[in-house]
């Protein structure tokens, strides 16, 4: 797999992001316009024109959930044979890129919480470097992702 940015030499080991129930506040939101939109049909039965109000709800809702899962979509994470890249979409024309240097990394830790997050196999993983932390939350299977990171500080250690 070949990515912009990618250097040389650089070999991407995974791609991973964060659980798919980050993206279902959009099912949420969507089942609660559909709700709401049936309001006005009960509140004004003999009125043709609900039927309308109600589809236009349903659409708001659908595209609420397709920006949600867009979110999801497109913020993930980038571990190489080099460095882990954090790319986040904040919005429709907002995104940002964090690079960490993997023989910057001193400790990787991983950590699941709570019985919604054993049953559905996610948790944080803490990276913890010289100038600071990063978290990251609600990562898909964490214990993978964190062997993954082991192994590839590991291998740059010895390449040192």
């Amino acid at each position: 797999m070949d990515f912009e940015g990618q250097r040389s030499g650089e070999e991407v080991i995974c791609v991973f992001r964060r659980h798919i129930v980050t993206a279902f506040k959009g099912v949420f939101f969507f089942i609660f316009m559909t709700a709401v939109g049936v309001l006005p049909s009960i509140l004004w039965k003999d009125n043709s024109k609900m039927f309308a109000v109600w589809i236009a709800f349903c659409l708001v809702g659908l595209l609420g959930m397709a920006y949600s899962f867009m979110l999801w979509h497109f913020s993930f994470y980038l571990l190489t044979t080099e460095r882990l890249r954090q790319v986040r979409q904040k919005g429709i024309f907002n995104r940002s890129m964090v690079d960490l240097e993997l023989e910057n990394i001193e400790s990787v830790a991983f950590g699941v919480s709570g019985l919604f997050g054993t049953m559905l196999n996610y948790g944080t993983i803490l990276v913890q470097t010289a100038a600071g932390d990063l978290r990251l939350s609600m990562v898909s299977h964490p214990e993978t992702v964190y062997n993954e990171l082991q192994n590839a500080t590991h291998d740059i250690d010895r390449e040192r």
